[in-house]
């Protein structure tokens, strides 16, 4: 572990699949606040000609990419959810690298002059331990039922693989345990919009950190 730095706060934003954690994300950006986004890195880590991508489609096959090259997500997402030990595989390799990503980005947004905070928003920040490298969490949490309606509405994805997918994410009582900060986010946009207004306030408030590097 290398010496302390100083530098911005840096706040996790998380939440489940259809939480409504982009939409939060999005009124932070607005705000003037440089968001780090893991599912950009998640996707970056498997553009066309990256090692990844070409060790995926050895693993998988060529049906789990389009005509263009580039992942078909909707094929690999079918797959990996409706057999437990390919999604360990793809997250044992896909994780490290998107960590990797991430943690360039964090520095290179805490570089910039005059930044407030930072967000680095992770559907996976708690279950993967990218907690590590924020100073708060903030989840966007909802119940489970609308969730699931919400996912349905958005992505046409079947209900058995939308069930999936939530079943492999943590409880609400468990990212509940591990967050500093919680928006119940059952209501309207507007509603949304008013607590990133209220939460933004108050990071502004708080001073910058002293922290360890994380690999």
């Amino acid at each position: 572990m290398s010496a302390p730095r100083n530098g911005p706060l840096i706040v996790g934003l998380t939440g489940g699949i259809g939480s409504g954690k982009s939409a939060a994300a999005d009124c932070f950006e607005l705000l003037g606040v440089p968001v780090i986004d893991a599912d950009t890195a998640a996707r970056e880590v498997v553009a066309p000609g990256s090692d990844a991508l070409r060790r995926i489609a050895d693993h998988f096959g060529a049906q789990c990419l389009l005509p263009s090259g580039e992942l078909d997500r909707a094929a690999l997402r079918q797959r990996v959810f409706a057999e437990p030990q390919e999604r360990e595989w793809l997250e044992a390799l896909l994780h490290p690298l998107i960590r990797q990503h991430i943690v360039a980005a964090l520095a290179q947004a805490a570089a910039r002059p005059g930044v407030p905070y930072i967000i680095l928003s992770s559907p996976l920040l708690l279950e993967t331990g990218q907690d590590a490298l924020v100073d708060r969490v903030l989840l966007v949490d909802v119940d489970t039922a609308l969730q699931r309606e919400r996912v349905l509405r958005r992505d046409g994805s079947a209900a058995t693989t939308v069930d999936a997918m939530i079943a492999t994410q943590w409880r609400r009582e468990q990212r509940r345990a591990g967050a500093d900060d919680v928006i119940l986010n059952d209501g309207s946009l507007q509603d949304l919009q008013t607590a990133v207004h209220r939460l933004d306030a108050a990071y502004r408030q708080l001073p910058p950190t002293t922290r360890d590097e994380h690999p």
